[in-house]
């Protein structure tokens, strides 16, 4: 891809995009970062109910498990993105995922749910790096369409994530008990670590960094606050997000506990759930270009609301399974047309040196509102769908609003 394909002007911008080998590598590291978000909340999904065992504690406190975790990888983002406007990409990111990689190991030692919890909120802080500092060096290298088309080569190696995660973590079950799962995060940042140092060049050139202090940061936030396009179409992804996010912290206990599905079972669920996302966010790619982006987005989000309009009506009409899992396929595979197009609008026109702040708040609209929305899915069934249901349909007029010239 050229320089004037990608929209910007800037140099890293044309170097990054001159080799092939080179971008494909970019991907697969990128795609890999944004990653650890489902990584860390999806592997040790099958292990729930263990893990509510064995720290003696009750579904409510456990999804706080979940919680934690993404109030960590929200407060994070807005740490770990000014910083890398400010001191460059690569040292924040190197910094987080060590500091993740501990973190992971401390989880398996936690004696009790309370400090189990604690844990968790300090592995989501460090993982936000990585998510948040791969959205920067996307912005650094690309604007608009050709962001959009990035983000969504980017769901590739992302959607693998939730695809593997379950499934992984119900095989590790089999020969270990939870703390295991924690193992192989930790080694998993251990090998992220490797693959940003060895593999990734900064893309943030000193003389493009933000050098205005805290002020500068506060004054970038308050700018893309007031922005209402920034704001609609971050609310919209935000509260799709949230959809997704009240799906993946109930659906354990609703459908293994509710619906008696295994462990297994319900990781190969949760694996064509993720399939679709994948399967969505090439269509995307494919369609981005040809379809205005704002249209793309309005797609997902009405595919979204439909399929927790309709999961809602059968849990509370008891049509069981043969209608909640094509419902819920459709509230997360949606999520391919979502989540490329709201992220390419909301951050398209922003400079590069503001690249990390507009991202942090991205993310932290994201994992706020998800992590919000954990807790409320309850274990059991209705108050999943509801839960669902009043985000998916929240997010279609934050997306009109922000549509609006």
């Amino acid at each position: 891809m050229t320089q004037a394909a990608t929209g910007t002007g800037d140099t890293a911008g044309t170097t990054a995009s001159a080799a092939p080998e080179r971008r494909l590598r970019l991907i697969v590291i990128l795609g890999a970062l944004t990653a650890i978000a489902p990584l860390s909340i999806d592997m040790y999904l099958p292990a729930l109910p263990d893990l509510t065992a064995d720290l003696s504690t009750g579904a409510t406190r456990a999804q706080l498990t979940l919680t934690a975790c993404v109030i960590g990888l929200a407060a994070g983002q807005v740490v770990a993105g000014p910083l890398s406007d400010r001191w460059g990409r690569r040292r924040p990111l190197l910094v987080g995922l060590l500091a993740y990689s501990a973190a992971s190991l401390a989880c398996m030692l936690a004696p009790s749910v309370e400090t189990f919890i604690g844990f968790r909120l300090v592995q989501g802080a460090a993982g936000a790096a990585g998510i948040v500092i791969a959205r920067a060096v996307v912005r650094d290298l690309y604007d608009g369409v050709a962001a959009a088309r990035f983000f969504s080569m980017l769901m590739l190696v992302n959607g693998l994530a939730p695809i593997l995660a379950p499934v992984v973590g119900g095989q590790l079950l089999r020969i270990t008990p939870w703390p295991g799962v924690f193992a192989v995060l930790s080694a998993i940042g251990v090998a992220l670590f490797l693959a940003a140092l060895l593999g990734m060049r900064e893309t943030l050139p000193p003389e493009n960094r933000e050098t205005g202090g805290i002020g500068a940061t506060l004054a970038a936030f308050r700018a893309l606050l007031t922005d209402r396009h920034f704001t609609g179409y971050a609310a919209a992804g935000g509260l799709a997000f949230a959809a997704m996010f009240t799906y993946i912290s109930g659906s354990p206990f609703v459908l293994q506990d509710g619906y008696g599905m295994s462990p297994q079972a319900f990781s190969a669920v949760f694996g064509v759930n993720a399939l679709g996302i994948v399967l969505a966010g090439q269509v995307n790619c494919r369609l981005v270009g040809r379809v205005p982006l704002g249209r793309l987005l309005a797609a997902g989000l009405a595919v979204v609301a439909a399929g927790a309009v309709v999961l809602l009506i059968a849990v509370v009409a008891g049509a069981g399974l043969a209608v909640i899992l094509p419902a819920l396929f459709l509230v997360v595979a949606a999520q391919g047309l979502v989540l490329p197009n709201s992220t390419a609008l909301a951050l398209t026109g922003r400079p590069p040196r503001i690249a990390g702040s507009a991202s942090a708040l991205l993310g932290l609209g994201q994992f706020a509102i998800g992590g919000a929305a954990a807790p409320l899915a309850g274990g059991t069934a209705v108050p999943m769908a509801v839960t669902i249901a009043v985000c998916a349909l929240a997010a279609v007029p934050a997306a009109w609003v922000a549509s609006k010239n």
